[in-house]
């Protein structure tokens, strides 16, 4: 009887990207290896629905604090400064830096799945305003496998269908098929496609998840529903989790039936009925563009709002990239 090989070869690969990593440390990668190796204890404990949650709290808050430390020294090793966005809390890193999530519409969720070259973008501030895990480096991108969701697993009574969340491009994807094969597959880019336009038609909103400990950088698209998201729990909690998606829903009060679709899908509680019409709060909207094909009347539509940060489209990042590369002659 021959004895498994450890590590194995996706653990390896881990391995390998975390080397290469400036002021990645061994405490880091450990901490993506537990989330990756176990992302069904890691979420329900971080979301409070394990069994253990309440036993493990002390350690739970204990290990919160040094993974703040760590990132607080990463950014001293790396020489940054940390310019908080305006919703946070000033000079301090939080949980919300260290792993969080970009709204991104329909179109954009299509764009990060049919990628169809390595790409290499990184300190994308201006898109992901956290001090840590901003950065797109995607190596062999058509490698996609879609995972149960650890989120509406952790719940009683889940949303369905629960193999909903995209890991895309190595050594994440393969490392999910390697240590969750009963709760994963390999999937193409059409069928992650499929995937993500029967979420939007089901109301829920897709977010491209970032941690710093999953070497920093885009990772996953999550498809979320506010009843079952940990992060979007977090988000209603105070703990700026999500990014908006640089776009804000706009009405045209005339067109509006008060047929109240919108409000009834809306993932952010954005939007109220109020004397028959649909009220749509900006501050609320996060720009994920749910509500706007569910208007049957076409009353709604998304607009740039610089407020809300800077769509993360990959083919305008991409084509912008190569104009700089191109003028600096890079």
């Amino acid at each position: 009887m021959s004895l498994p090989v450890w590590p194995r070869p996706s653990t390896r690969a881990f391995i390998r990207e975390a080397r290469r990593l400036p002021g990645y440390s061994f405490f880091d990668w450990l901490h993506g290896y537990v989330y990756a190796r176990w992302p069904y204890l890691y979420i329900g404990l971080g979301t409070g629905e394990h069994p253990l949650a309440r036993k493990v709290q002390p350690l739970i808050k204990w290990i919160d604090r040094l993974i703040k430390s760590r990132g607080q020294a990463r950014l001293a090793q790396n020489g940054q400064t940390h310019e908080k966005p305006i919703w946070t809390s000033p000079n301090a890193i939080n949980f919300a830096d260290t792993y969080h999530g970009k709204v991104v519409t329909l179109d954009a969720a299509r764009q990060l799945v049919t990628v169809k070259q390595d790409i290499a973008l990184g300190d994308l501030e201006h898109i992901i305003p956290y001090a840590l895990a901003r950065d797109i480096v995607l190596q062999n991108p058509y490698h996609i496998a879609v995972l149960e969701c650890p989120c509406r697993s952790a719940r009683a009574k889940p949303c369905l269908p629960l193999d909903v969340c995209l890991i895309i491009g190595e050594p994440f994807a393969g490392f999910i098929r390697e240590h969750q094969p009963d709760r994963s597959r390999w999937i193409s880019p059409d069928e992650a496609v499929t995937i993500l336009t029967a979420e939007h038609e089901r109301g829920h909103v897709h977010h491209a998840f970032f941690k710093d400990a999953m070497l920093g950088r885009f990772y996953a698209i999550c498809n979320c529903c506010a009843c079952c998201c940990g992060a979007m729990q977090a988000q209603r909690s105070g703990v700026p989790m999500l990014a908006a998606s640089g776009y804000v829903s706009r009405q045209d009060a005339d067109q509006c039936i008060g047929c109240g679709a919108c409000a009834e899908y809306c993932q952010f509680g954005a939007i109220t009925m109020s004397d028959g019409l649909a009220f749509i709060d900006a501050a609320a909207c996060m720009g994920c563009g749910v509500c706007v094909d569910k208007c049957e009347q076409g009353a709604l539509w998304l607009i740039p709002d610089e407020a809300k940060g800077v769509p993360l489209e990959i083919n305008s990042l991409m084509q912008a990239a190569l104009a700089v590369g191109a003028e600096t002659g890079s």
